[in-house]
């Protein structure tokens, strides 16, 4: 299990504490039961691609050419082209998508070792490639991590998010022992929208789902979170503009408590509640150590 430390200036914020600009949550009234709780906010818990990084164009324009071989060595009448894959999968993996391909044709799913193996090569050295980092998000990362512990929360594999990581110059504010995959944290691979990743995250940092705050760009990933038990925030900042607006509406019907354009804009929602004195009545658990 994954010793993180909580920054010394932490304290466990009751959710409904969070200002959001003075707007109830979602439409919910600030006493409502769903956002009060016996405990507060202890970590960040960040989606990777789409939402640290703007991952998710360049990785669908690699990943096409395995998914294409993949659908022409089952007998699968289907090409598709990046744009298509990504408008369709985002926010799940590549062996979920195999496998839902294959299903989908009346194909039964072969093994996928090998292709998943090669995906994640193409993939991985691809983005290493292309992605750089944002003075934005290690910025707003950087200003949170002093009071909430910073974890990953990914579909994508650990040796892709290694990768994306390091070209992103974002290994310091989330290292890896504190980043957990859907493809290779688990006993058994699974991909977002299920919510075991997210369950699994919160059982290595040793806090409740209720205690870390997720930011997710996609439904599937919101809908994990979610369905963990996690507050959740959509993040649209590297959603394409003109998606935008749809994205915002789907997440806030998959259960996200308010959508954000921006990584200052989430600092700004978060940093006036994270700055306040510890009291008695919200410091529902002593500043320490996570496990």
């Amino acid at each position: 299990m994954t010793s993180v430390s909580v920054p010394a200036a932490a304290s466990a914020l009751p959710l409904n504490a969070l200002p959001l600009n003075g707007l109830p949550l979602n439409g919910l009234p600030r006493n409502s039961p769903s956002l009060d709780g016996p405990t507060g906010l202890l970590a960040l818990l960040c989606d990777a691609d789409g939402n640290l990084f703007p991952s998710e164009e360049p990785a669908f324009v690699a990943s096409v050419g395995v998914t294409n071989r993949y659908l022409a060595a089952h007998g699968i009448d289907l090409r598709v082209t990046a744009e298509e894959l990504r408008l369709t999968t985002t926010g799940k993996n590549f062996r979920t998508t195999a496998a839902d391909l294959a299903a989908a044709h009346g194909v039964p799913v072969p093994d996928l070792t090998d292709w998943v193996a090669e995906e994640r090569r193409v993939v991985t050295a691809h983005l290493r490639a292309e992605l750089r980092p944002d003075p934005e998000v290690s910025a707003a990362l950087s200003a949170i991590g002093e009071h909430l512990a910073l974890a990953a929360v990914s579909s994508s594999a650990l040796s892709r998010l290694a990768g994306c990581f390091t070209a992103t110059g974002l290994d310091d504010l989330i290292p890896a022992a504190r980043r957990y995959s859907a493809e290779d944290s688990l006993p058994t691979p699974t991909s977002k929208p299920d919510p075991a990743v997210y369950l699994h995250a919160c059982r290595e940092l040793g806090i409740s789902p209720a205690q870390g705050l997720a930011v997710e760009d996609s439904v599937p990933g919101a809908l994990s979170a979610v369905r963990a038990g996690c507050p959740t925030v959509g993040n649209v900042c590297f959603v394409p503009p003109a998606e935008r607006a749809g994205r915002d509406a789907a997440l806030r019907e998959a259960g996200v408590l308010t959508v954000v354009a921006s990584w200052t804009e989430l600092t700004d929602l978060l940093l006036p509640d994270l700055h306040r004195p510890a009291t008695a009545g919200n410091r529902l658990i002593p500043a320490g150590d996570l496990r």
